[in-house]
């Protein structure tokens, strides 16, 4: 039990004697036992922090609609190569005959972001042009070996900011967009990392 002690202010010197004053108690224990329920309390009403994750979702691997080729108009094809020390290169339409591009550019919103809200708004113009405005951008996404786990998810943040519905990760390089993304390799094209 805990007590407070105010003094005893019994006498003191020179030959007056002061009454005595009864020490006063004060019982803490209530109050520790309040503080410790309040914290009980509050533990357990607050909701702790939920991680927050991004949905993916990945296609039904299907056999025989896997070799079936799909045509996509290359005026909505934009193509985000992501390389080693945070390069990342993005063109327009097909390497061989770019309507944008190959350009290297940062990540964040000056930068990448900016250049897919500009591209996205310039597709949608052109598929209402064709009468279909339904159709936004495509882009696809082709991480190096050497790019970082960092990077990748980077660039899925960007996808999910700017809007973009589809997209796709495509771990597969042609010669020239390896010649691109990273200058000094000169060996196998293949980056396939299942192989």
């Amino acid at each position: 039990m805990a007590e407070l002690n105010t003094g005893d202010g019994g006498g003191g010197k020179g030959g007056k004697v002061r009454s005595k004053k009864q020490n006063s108690k004060v019982d803490l224990t209530a109050m520790v036992d309040l503080a410790f329920l309040l914290i009980t309390f509050f533990m357990l009403t607050t909701s702790l922090s939920k991680p927050q994750s991004m949905d993916l979702s990945l296609p039904d691997k299907d056999p025989i609609k896997d070799d079936v080729p799909i045509k996509v108009d290359e005026n909505r094809t934009m193509t985000v190569m992501l390389g080693a020390n945070n390069k990342i290169v993005y063109y327009m339409g097909l390497l061989a005959t770019p309507i944008a591009g190959p350009k290297d550019i940062a990540y964040g919103k000056d930068g990448i972001r900016r250049e897919v809200l500009k591209r996205k708004k310039s597709v949608l113009e052109y598929s209402a042009a064709k009468g279909k405005p339904k159709q936004g951008i495509i882009v696809i996404i082709k991480p190096s070996k050497k790019s970082t786990y960092r990077n990748l998810v980077d660039i899925l943040d960007e996808m999910a900011i700017s809007g973009v519905d589809t997209y796709a990760i495509v771990p597969e390089f042609s010669p020239e967009e390896t010649k691109l993304i990273d200058p000094t390799n000169t060996g196998s094209t293949n980056t396939d990392p299942a192989k």
